[in-house]
């Protein structure tokens, strides 16, 4: 018997990769003899870099770079077992969560560190770039990434535009000329789910930015403050970002992707099962074992254990699902996709329980619903 791994992280507890060793300790409990294949995934955002390296057998990169308030630390970069395709996860540079609550400040937070991830790995010769942009601390439209890669901002008399996303209502033109040559041979596919436009209702602001310190009375300031970098990008290059889809994830960094390194969106699951080659890996198995920290309806939208499930209807093999929390409003709407629903906390197990020993857990749960599939084959 074959069995695939390929959850994704129990957000808040244990990483994609973590929540996979935990379940193949669970089903070689149950049996021994059972080959099982690691293959943990993600959606595109925080941990897609860590999912993606584990699951090609790829290499990290450490690089010194700027957080998102200017402060040295070192980030990660990654390159798939193909050792041509870069792995750069913006959370790693300009992520929310590098800083404290306290720290939020969508006036200053810049995306300068993803630049410098970018940069170093143009450096390294990469050309071929998969970038996840969840996860982001920042609502700067993508300007210090911008800046990192050799674009100008400038005032109307000329001058470099200061730091600080208020200072866009000054800009008055973007000088490309000095973006990083290299760029024009690279290929920037964005792992994304998010489909808001840069600004408006659903705008990057609105939608995103009172959870990166956005106040209620500074929405329409910093929507404006992107709405003018958006009028000047387009009058300069003829793409219009107020209301291109995708354009508003990451604060706009979706945008600037699209203007400036020509990226093009995927769905972040579609991008991770296809560059973990799972459709292959499912050919010879019985079936994959997946999960996240908690489903809802929501997985229904596009999270990883749904793409996992879908590839495994195609090929024709059971999906099973294991999550930190199942909502019961989802049951019977996964149980479509998914012949096992089960959760960790239940009648026995208290959320408190379960977040203080998810692998053990994990493990033990896991070593059930292998023995009730066995049994059943038995019958």
């Amino acid at each position: 018997m074959k069995v695939i791994i390929s959850p994704d992280s129990y957000k808040g507890t244990l990483s994609a990769v973590e929540v996979a060793k935990s379940m193949q300790k669970g089903i070689l409990d149950a049996d021994q003899s059972i080959e099982t294949v690691i293959l943990p995934v993600a959606d595109g955002g925080e941990g897609t870099l860590h999912s993606l390296i584990a699951s090609t057998d790829g290499q990290y990169f450490s690089v010194n770079v700027l957080d998102p308030l200017g402060r040295a630390i070192q980030a990660q970069y990654g390159v798939l077992g193909d050792q041509v395709t870069c792995v750069i996860e913006m959370a790693q540079a300009s992520g929310i969560m590098l800083l404290q609550d306290n720290e939020k400040n969508p006036e200053l937070a810049t995306s300068y560190g993803t630049g410098q991830l970018i940069k170093a790995a143009l450096d390294q010769g990469f050309r071929n770039f998969i970038i996840g942009i969840g996860g982001s601390a920042t609502n700067d439209a993508g300007i210090g990434m911008l800046k990192a890669l050799g674009v100008r901002l400038l005032t109307a008399d000329g001058t470099e535009l200061e730091d600080g996303v208020s200072n866009l209502l000054k800009l008055d033109t973007i000088d490309s000329s000095q973006l990083d040559a290299r760029l024009a041979d690279a290929i920037f596919t964005i792992a994304c789910d998010v489909d808001n436009p840069l600004i408006g209702e659903r705008g990057a602001t609105a939608i995103f930015g009172p959870q990166k310190g956005v106040q209620k009375h500074q929405l329409a300031h910093f929507d404006s403050c992107l709405k003018h970098f958006a009028d000047i990008v387009e009058s300069k290059f003829s793409i219009r970002l107020h209301d291109y889809k995708g354009a508003g994830a990451a604060g706009g960094m979706g945008g600037a992707l699209i203007a400036f390194l020509k990226g093009t969106f995927y769905a972040g699951i579609d991008i991770v099962l296809d560059a973990v080659q799972l459709q292959a890996h499912l050919a010879e198995a019985q079936f994959v074992i997946t999960g996240e920290g908690k489903s809802d309806l929501q997985t229904l939208h596009g999270k990883a254990p749904l793409g996992v499930a879908k590839a495994a209807k195609l090929a024709n093999v059971e999906a099973m699902l294991l999550s930190g929390g199942i909502d019961t409003k989802a049951n019977v709407a996964l149980q479509q996709y998914f012949t096992v629903v089960e959760s960790l906390v239940d009648e026995e197990i208290s959320v408190q329980q379960a977040m203080q020993q998810p692998a053990h857990f994990i493990r033990l749960k896991t070593k059930k619903i292998i023995e009730r599939y066995i049994q059943k084959g038995d019958d």
